[in-house]
């Protein structure tokens, strides 16, 4: 799950294994609207990873990637940037930045604590209905 701290609701990533993010809206999944961003600015990939038990038996799990299209301003992993046509493995709470945007994209995982983000959530609600 891809959570955007600027705005709700979460993306859940359940049906497709790869998801375009840029500012082509026609053809981008997850469009970012930042000037500095590329038309087509990176993918987001789910891949299916081989990993060893404890037990020694081996299973397969799914793992989150980004990869960098060669944008113009770069993508940016934990405020690094990251190369460009190379895939990156993501772990929970992975924040993400495009360009120069100052959005943030932070990666969740389904049962991730986000009691932070929904009390922020209620705070600026309460702020709404004075």
């Amino acid at each position: 799950m891809l959570f955007c701290k600027d705005t709700a609701p979460a993306l859940s990533f359940t049906s497709w294994s790869a998801y375009l993010l840029g500012r082509q809206r026609k053809i981008a999944d997850i469009p970012i609207d930042h000037p500095s961003c590329s038309k087509q600015h990176a993918v987001f990939q789910y891949r299916l990873v081989a990993f060893t038990r404890a037990d020694g038996t081996t299973g397969r799990r799914l793992r989150p990637y980004i990869i960098d299209l060669g944008s113009g301003n770069g993508t940016y992993l934990n405020n690094q940037r990251i190369e460009a046509q190379r895939y990156y493995e993501l772990k929970e709470k992975d924040v993400l930045k495009f360009g120069f945007s100052s959005r943030e994209y932070v990666l969740l995982h389904e049962f991730s604590d986000t009691s932070e983000v929904d009390a922020k959530e209620e705070e600026e609600d309460e702020g709404l209905d004075e």
